[in-house]
């Protein structure tokens, strides 16, 4: 399998920062290749500074790697080092001290070192090359050790967090896949309003397929296509929760985008989410549902259950759709969740700087969410019949997010939008009075018992754990994996009077 390590994200070129911005910068890389070319000529911070005309500690925050500096100011710092844009972002580090101390700041911003508590090594030029050995080296270990403790769907978990930073990146909108969606509803003539089953089937008969139902299906499916014959098997079976428009079109976006045979867990999952989009934009066009987005935020009126009747979509699909044209024709940064009753993340998706619970590795799946949070909290609003709106302040900032639950054949499950603060005024539900406070990552919020529960049952109670079938992460957390304390504490304490 091939992934990219957490630690190593991906440069980029020249050419490609004139499509991408400054975004596409690893600006680690490029603040210590800047401050090596800078003392390797003998200029100080107030010549290079002056020369690119910017303030010295403006100039030192991208030697640091804390700031991300845009094109113009790339190319002022390319010119008054005498090199090009493409040396200034060289993929090889300009010494060995350079490639460790770009280590070591990677790391020391990656989740693995958040999670140890530890305060940072402040890296300089007086930091000894042997302290910076050690230190890295100690990370490499720490990784490989956790990684090696990891349970078998170590590879999957590595390949989500990989095509969710893809999907971050993209603002998890994907336009090659809406053009073809948009090329096959012309061809069969979709004139608008909600997609038919009878419009489904007219677009898998236009590409040459028929149809078949069958009540044999491979229990692990929920369809087969047979390319030899041009047949697309479905079921009519009670598998309620999956929408059969979207099944057959998910069957049908795997032939249309030329999807071959996965060959790693990363290609099969890209190709997941690749036809699940294609289904998406055929159930919910773009052209219609932006116009649709647009105006009810021009009337402060935006609610995902809106876009789910308008399109006579499930809320899942009209939230997940939300999250494709929500930045890239809204302007609206906003994070999606999908947790069970358990508290345990099932799918996430965010752009807006939330603080997702993660692993070593960066992966959230299976993560156990905080119970303040509103996806946690909407499992205990006796109103199922409305959406639950909640504000929620952080570690980074203040979110107000709208949810609903809904049941599977695998228990009750929560869907939620959210948005930071300075976007909920377009948004129906602003005026919620729900709030709460998250101090997640720290223990103490949510993840440790309450002492008076804990010193009246700890190490009296032994709970028998339902087994961890997500395919996407390891066990969760703590002495019995996917077993939340408090709870168990709190029955405990609910029966002893009993």
């Amino acid at each position: 399998m091939t992934s990219t390590s957490w630690t190593r994200p991906r440069k980029a070129s020249a050419a490609e920062l004139d499509d991408a911005g400054a975004d596409a910068v690893d600006v680690i890389s490029l603040g210590r290749r800047v401050r090596h070319l800078r003392k390797a000529q003998g200029k100080t911070l107030d010549d290079v500074s002056a020369a690119v005309g910017t303030a010295p500690s403006q100039l030192s925050l991208i030697e640091n790697g804390k700031r991300e500096p845009k094109l113009g100011m790339i190319q002022k710092l390319a010119k008054a080092l005498g090199v090009s844009i493409d040396e200034l972002l060289g993929a090889e580090p300009p010494s060995r001290r350079a490639a460790l101390e770009i280590e070591l700041e990677r790391a020391q911003r990656g989740p693995l070192y958040e999670s140890l508590g530890l305060p940072k090594v402040r890296i300089s030029s007086r930091l000894p090359l042997d302290v910076l050995e050690s230190l890295v080296g100690l990370q490499h270990e720490l990784e490989r050790r956790l990684d090696e403790q990891a349970a078998t769907p170590e590879e999957a978990r590595r390949a989500n967090t990989e095509l969710r930073a893809e999907m971050r990146a993209r603002n998890n909108h994907y336009e090659d896949i809406e053009a073809e969606a948009q090329k096959l509803l012309a061809a069969v003539g979709f004139k608008g309003g909600p997609l038919s089953h009878h419009v489904a089937a007219d677009i898998a008969e236009h590409l040459g397929f028929s149809l078949q139902y069958v009540g044999d299906l491979p229990h692990s499916t929920r369809s087969v296509t047979d390319l030899k014959n041009r047949r697309i098997y479905l079921t009519q079976g009670h598998r309620a929760e999956h929408d059969p428009r979207s099944v057959l079109l998910q069957a049908v976006g795997h032939y249309v985008l030329g999807h071959q045979a996965p060959a790693d867990y990363m290609e099969f999952l890209r190709q997941r989410v690749n036809t699940n989009y294609f289904a998406a934009a055929l159930l919910m066009p773009e052209h219609a549902t932006v116009d649709f987005l647009q105006k009810a935020k021009a009337a402060k009126e935006l609610a995902i259950e809106d876009l789910r009747d308008a399109f006579a979509v499930s809320y899942e699909t009209a939230a997940h759709r939300f999250t494709n044209l929500a930045t890239h024709h809204l302007g609206i940064r906003c994070h999606f969740q999908k947790v069970h009753e358990s508290g345990i993340i099932h799918k996430a998706y965010e752009n807006d700087g939330v603080n997702f619970p993660a692993d070593h590795t960066g992966a959230i799946e299976g993560q156990p969410i905080c119970r303040y949070w509103t996806s946690r909290a909407v499992f205990d609003v006796p109103d199922k019949f409305r959406a639950f709106n909640q504000y929620t302040d952080t570690a980074v900032g203040t979110f107000w997010c709208t949810a609903r639950t809904e049941r599977h054949s695998s228990g009750e499950y929560s869907l939620s939008i959210g948005v930071p603060y300075t976007d909920v005024k377009w948004f129906r539900g602003r005026d919620t009075t729900e709030r709460s406070k998250s101090r997640c990552p720290d223990e103490s919020c949510c993840r440790r018992p309450p002492e008076t529960l804990a010193g009246e049952w700890a190490g009296y109670a032994w709970p028998a754990a339902r087994a961890n079938t997500h395919l996407l992460a390891a066990l969760p957390p703590g002495a019995f994996p996917g077993v939340d304390e408090t709870e168990v504490y709190s029955f405990l304490q609910a029966h002893a009077g009993r």
